[in-house]
């Protein structure tokens, strides 16, 4: 409508004016609206054919979008196993940050494991102590051992002498005796010698390795116990949080709750462009939005990326072909924006619906290139006639109450 009305400034009214004032026709009279037509038909057709250039170029170089959000992610409350609530330390809707406890399940069986991890624990160390004692116990008995030997050893050698030295007093028997009592007494030592290797590998290895299981364990028991407190790996918000105690959560049907980041979809918005904007819209053009919740503010945006796929071409494998012909609706192109001062959009809730011009600066392509008059000529057309889409969005902003509560009643 704006840009007709522009259009019919320059052709629709000079072509009244020359009817009226040059050849004297009259409102009522020669200019009725039965003759509307045949009298005014050049500015008509000229407005018509004007006003249809100018909308085109208007929108095809000055792209707008009233699909526009901020959108935001959200964060699903869930714990690591399955339990019924025992304690609840925050309320829905309040503000938690990042490591904050939010609700505690039922932890008998955890406490169960932590305290048999802890008595192993006990087990192996006083098995510790029970082996260092049969250590000391080992070395006795080697030198009790030892001592036998050197007894029987001596006493043996003491009877060959004798015997060597022809004496009657010495029974060969007592020799053979002696001498078998020293190799007992010889296995005995080593026997001793072997339990005491048996009692430092088990002090050097065995243990070490029972207490390292025991340990291990005991870190297993304590991680199973952390589980049962839910704490919120974000700083956000909780939302749609009616908990309570002695409710069943669980981390596959069960959520407990939502929670919103802080700072997800804050300063940055989506917009989905038509498929003819996709020659249009670069990476650094300049921008305006407006959103619902603050009607009366323009905000300027600049494009940060414009996605390179278009999200309705989208397939999965399936036993099923795509037919191209089922996809009536044309998908979009996204365009990202954000800001282009810092701050002033921060208090744009995320989910916001907005309004968006994106608009076509031909200014350093005047300065640099030199394509003759026409083109310079057009290039001044193109960039002026984004002040109509400016004028537009800002319209649309005003009217954006008046439609919304008055025309829809919503």
């Amino acid at each position: 409508m704006l840009e007709t009305m522009i259009c019919a400034l320059i052709t629709v009214l000079p072509d009244f004016l020359f009817r009226r004032f040059v050849q004297g026709k009259r409102i009522g009279q020669e200019l009725t609206l039965f003759t509307m037509w045949y009298e005014l038909r050049w500015g008509l057709t000229s407005c018509a054919i004007l006003a249809l250039s100018v909308i085109t170029t208007l929108f095809y170089f000055h792209p707008s979008t009233s699909s526009v959000a901020s959108y935001f992610r959200t964060v699903t409350i869930l714990p690591q196993i399955g339990g019924r609530v025992s304690e609840i330390y925050v309320h829905n809707n309040e503000l938690v940050t990042a490591g904050q406890p939010i609700f505690r399940l039922e932890d008998l069986s955890q406490q169960a494991q932590v305290e048999s991890a802890n008595a192993q624990i006990a087990e192996v160390q006083a098995s510790l102590n029970v082996a260092k004692t049969d250590l000391a116990q080992a070395d006795a008995g080697i030198a009790g051992a030892e001592a036998a030997l050197v007894q029987v050893t001596e006493d043996l050698v003491r009877n060959q002498t004798l015997r060597d030295q022809g004496s009657s007093a010495v029974r060969l028997t007592e020799i053979e005796r002696l001498e078998n009592l020293v190799a007992e007494r010889t296995a005995q030592v080593v026997a001793a010698q072997a339990h005491k290797e048996a009692v430092e590998h088990q002090i050097a290895e065995l243990i070490p390795a029972q207490m390292t299981s025991a340990v291990a364990q005991l870190d297993a028991a304590h991680a199973e116990f952390y589980k049962t407190v839910v704490s919120a790996g974000v700083t956000g918000t909780v939302e749609q949080f009616g908990l309570q105690v002695g409710d069943y959560v669980s981390p596959l049907m069960r959520p407990a709750g939502i929670m919103v980041p802080s700072n997800s979809g804050r300063s940055r918005f989506e917009a989905g462009f038509n498929q003819m904007a996709a020659q249009v819209i670069k990476p650094g053009m300049i921008g305006e939005l407006g959103c619902m919740t603050r009607p009366f503010t323009v905000i300027p945006v600049i494009v940060v990326d414009v996605q390179d796929v278009i999200p309705s071409g989208q397939i999965r494998p399936s036993d099923e072909l795509r037919d191209p012909q089922k996809n009536t609706t044309p998908g979009t192109i996204t365009v990202y924006l954000e800001p282009l001062y810092e701050g002033i959009a921060e208090d744009i809730p995320p989910g916001s619906t907005c309004l968006a011009n994106v608009y076509t600066d031909n200014h350093l392509k005047l300065e640099v290139e030199d394509g003759g008059f026409w083109n310079k000529a057009f290039l001044h057309v193109v960039d002026t006639i984004g002040v109509v889409h400016a004028a537009g969005l800002r319209l649309r902003l005003i009217l954006m109450p008046v439609n919304t509560l008055v025309l829809t009643g919503h």
